[in-house]
């Protein structure tokens, strides 16, 4: 399999809720938790790279990204 690697920028809000730190981006619709800002950004970066996997492997990002607002 052909892999090419993609770099791009995602805007994403993390807030405090309690406790927790939450991180959320609405490009991709997708959020996260973790017990330290540090924690939410390494759950969040490795939970897009598996969504934006997931959709190319399975040949439905043209159906998904523009469901998300992407074009």
């Amino acid at each position: 399999m052909l892999k090419n690697n993609l770099s791009f920028n995602l805007p994403v809000l993390i807030t405090k809720q309690n406790k927790r730190f939450v991180a959320f981006t609405p490009a991709l619709d997708l959020s996260t938790s973790g017990k330290s800002v540090k924690q939410v950004k390494e759950r969040f970066v490795e939970l897009a790279n598996v969504f934006l996997e997931e959709i190319f492997e399975a040949k439905t990002a043209d159906d998904v990204l523009p469901k998300l607002g992407w074009k």
